[in-house]
């Protein structure tokens, strides 16, 4: 019997350590599987006993790529738990910072994490070198971006003008609208970025992905909607763990997450909410999408960048129109009175769907939490991928072999520092 063994010591270009072993025995691939080292960071504990008011700025702290998402999840959560429904302006407003989360963080994983695998560089500094109008452009959308969370947050990371109810400030129109031709100029070059990916050489491969996303009647998913799946699940966000559930495996510090009935592995993230939402983007977004050679699903991992881009158009132009239309509103917030509830909420992160269940006592104060970040959803696809795709690539000489396995898990964008509330690679072939 024939064993080998290819070790990675830490994975580049991803949020957060871990690692990554890999047997092949005899020629065939026998197991994959991501190693989260990185410390547990306890979050739901420390959310315990806190005033529900608290939540989102500390649920923030989970992530500094995607605070708004953990905000916003949090935000839903409660309100769904105090029995308040936001609308109007502030739902608008609340879309819009989501946008900008969108924009700002597809933008950094496609040219900084993601891009330097299709142009043979070890990472973007040494791609900037070759590529420097390439990058330039993709930072230039990225702060677009970040000016929009700016504006409507309080500041570009951890935003600190988010509240249950609202905004503790809603903007002025002028303030918005003398953003559009920033974010007009950023939704060009978008559209460009859109057409250099789809240039890349992509492995011709697919998966037969279980793929779970929200989905909203009138509009792109980000933060309102209900849970669905290419298997026809079809539920509100409260049934999630009915369908749903997280465990343990030993050699990580991140849960996993399976599909209660059956166990099955299920993805999420873009490719997910592409696949389930196309006909909500906009005209423009699904040109572009078929200008690149996708059609209403795409299956194929690698081509994940070509989808993050696509949806980055999506947020630039949804933005502009969610300006176009603002009115100021008549306060910043709605008014809540704390009671004792249940609250659920599912939100898309860039990265993929987040859920956040939290019960209140009578004074608002938290008694339980729970956060289900993407990436952990994510981890058993992720190994999934690695033991399907990888094994194709088995040929190739020992380093190409370890940045394929490499690349194969960067098409999911992981957060481990996120899960872990990677990547070392070890390849054992005996």
């Amino acid at each position: 019997m024939t064993t080998r063994t290819i070790s990675v010591g830490a994975l580049a270009r991803v949020e957060g350590e871990g690692g990554l072993e890999i047997v092949v025995r005899d020629g065939v691939m026998k197991s994959a599987a991501l190693n989260i080292f990185e410390p547990p960071r306890f979050f739901e504990a420390l959310i315990r006993g806190r005033a529900y008011s608290e939540a989102p700025d500390i649920a923030a702290r989970i992530c500094g790529i995607c605070p708004v998402a953990y905000q916003m999840s949090a935000v839903h959560a409660m309100e769904d738990a105090l029995g308040v429904r936001v609308t109007g302006p502030l739902r608008d407003l609340r879309r819009l910072l989501y946008c900008g989360e969108w924009i700002e963080s597809h933008m950094l994983h496609v040219h900084m994490l993601h891009m330097p695998d299709f142009l043979g560089y070890a990472g973007g500094v040494e791609m900037a070198r070759d590529h420097g109008d390439v990058v330039r452009r993709g930072l230039a959308i990225k702060k677009a971006g970040n000016e929009i969370m700016t504006l409507v947050g309080g500041r570009e990371i951890h935003p600190i003008n988010v509240r249950v109810g609202g905004f503790y400030r809603a903007p002025r129109k002028r303030e918005l609208h003398a953003l559009a031709e920033r974010l007009e100029r950023a939704l060009e070059q978008a559209l460009d970025v859109v057409r250099f990916v789809a240039g890349f050489d992509f492995p011709d491969c697919a998966r037969d992905y279980v793929f779970v996303s929200l989905r909203h009647q009138d509009e792109y998913p980000f933060n309102e909607g209900r849970i669905v799946s290419s298997r026809g699940l079809d539920i509100a966000a409260s049934a999630f763990d009915a369908h749903f559930e997280e465990f343990h495996v030993e050699r990580s510090t991140a849960l996993h997450a399976r599909m209660r009935h059956g166990g099955e592995a299920y993805l999420t993230g873009p490719l997910a909410r592409y696949a389930l939402n196309f006909a909500s983007l906009s005209p423009l977004a699904q040109q572009a999408a078929r200008e690149a050679g996708l059609g209403p699903a795409c299956a194929n991992p690698y081509r994940s960048i070509i989808v993050r881009a696509v949806e980055t158009v999506y947020a630039l132009d949804e933005a502009l129109r969610i300006i176009a239309r603002y009115e100021e509103p008549d306060a910043p917030f709605v008014a809540i009175e704390p009671r004792a509830g249940v609250g659920f909420a599912a939100t898309e992160a860039p990265r993929g769907m987040l859920y956040h269940r939290y019960r209140l006592e009578a004074d608002g104060a938290i008694a339980e939490a729970v956060i289900t970040p993407p990436t952990s959803q994510n981890q058993g696809m992720i190994e999934e991928d690695l033991k399907s795709l990888v094994g194709g690539f088995l040929d190739l000489p020992e380093e190409e072999l370890r940045h394929r396995c490499e690349q194969t898990v960067r098409n999911h964008d992981p957060c481990i520092s996120c899960s872990t509330h990677f990547l070392r690679l070890h390849i054992d072939r005996g």
